[in-house]
């Protein structure tokens, strides 16, 4: 499958854990950016993830001068609420008809944990189906890799992991009439970004792995050249030995930057820092990143 090449784009973080220091940015546990692609004179918006609340994504898109109606489509990473709450709100300000909307078909299912006590972490409150597309959005569910605009891509499902990456951090659910099992988290997809000569990979929670994910994104783009990982990697319950695989695995793989936040926790951060060194960034709300062709 053709991805194509962008050109130009722009990630504006919409939504991040930390607000940044001396900002007037507001943050909260989620994650959103605004993927804005240069397609000649045309300009495509993509909408990553939603946080839990419409209200503190809106405020920082006026600081960033973004109007909401100008988004095209939305990408969901996975159907926890700290990257799908803010669905109905967000479509309630964009405020149109058939918004694409891509994610993974098991996004809807009954996912919780069971402690410190059974808790609903999925998609909940107004964000079923009915009410989503109520509000103009159009579901393109799909666990296969998709375009979402020439030079972006989908990775769809990562089907392999990494040894080290296949056991769950923190037990997750699934329930049924059946019974309760352990969720693997499948939904977990990411964006990837296609430039002339290297790509990008964006990733919500990395569920899947970063490692495996970038592997995947390699494959997919058949380009070796990794210009950046941008998003949260979860790494925050990780022990010593998982950051410590996680990062050797990405120098081999000569990731130049690496963009972290949201569930990356601090001693990955840090550990992060001491090896990209000035090519570490840490992800806050209103942070701007810009790719050029070339």
């Amino acid at each position: 499958m053709e991805f194509g090449i962008a050109k130009k784009a722009k990630i504006y973080t919409l939504l991040e854990d930390y607000a940044g220091y001396n900002t007037s940015f507001y943050a909260q546990h989620g994650i959103s950016f605004l993927i804005e692609i240069e397609l000649g004179r045309m300009k495509k918006r993509i909408l990553f993830d939603v946080g839990q609340s419409a209200e503190p994504i809106s405020y920082n898109m006026k600081l960033l001068g973004v109007d909401p109606k100008t988004i095209d489509m939305i990408f969901l990473s996975h159907c926890h609420y700290d990257h799908t709450q803010g669905l109905v709100g967000i479509l309630k300000e964009i405020g149109k008809r058939d918004i694409p909307i891509v994610a993974h078909p098991t996004i809807f299912r009954n996912h919780i944990r069971l402690t410190p006590y059974l808790k609903t972490i999925g998609m909940i409150e107004e964000n079923t189906k009915e009410e989503i597309e109520k509000y103009g959005g159009k579901f393109f569910l799909t666990k296969a890799p998709i375009p979402i605009v020439n030079g972006l891509f989908s990775t769809g499902e990562i089907e392999v992991r990494e040894d080290f990456e296949k056991e769950a951090i923190i037990e997750r659910y699934t329930v049924d009439e059946l019974g309760v099992y352990e969720d693997k988290m499948i939904d977990d997809m990411s964006l990837v970004l296609k430039l002339d000569r290297g790509i990008v990979v964006i990733s919500g929670c990395s569920h899947a792995g970063i490692v495996s994910i970038t592997k995947k994104a390699i494959n997919l783009a058949e380009e070796p050249n990794v210009k950046a990982i941008i998003g949260g990697f979860h790494l925050i319950d990780a022990g010593k030995e998982r950051i410590n695989k996680t990062i050797k695995r990405l120098t081999e793989m000569n990731v130049e930057k690496v963009y972290a936040g949201h569930c990356t926790g601090l001693i990955a951060e840090c550990r992060f820092k001491e090896v990209w060194k000035d090519n570490f960034e840490k992800l806050h709300s209103g942070k701007l990143i810009e790719f050029k062709e070339g």
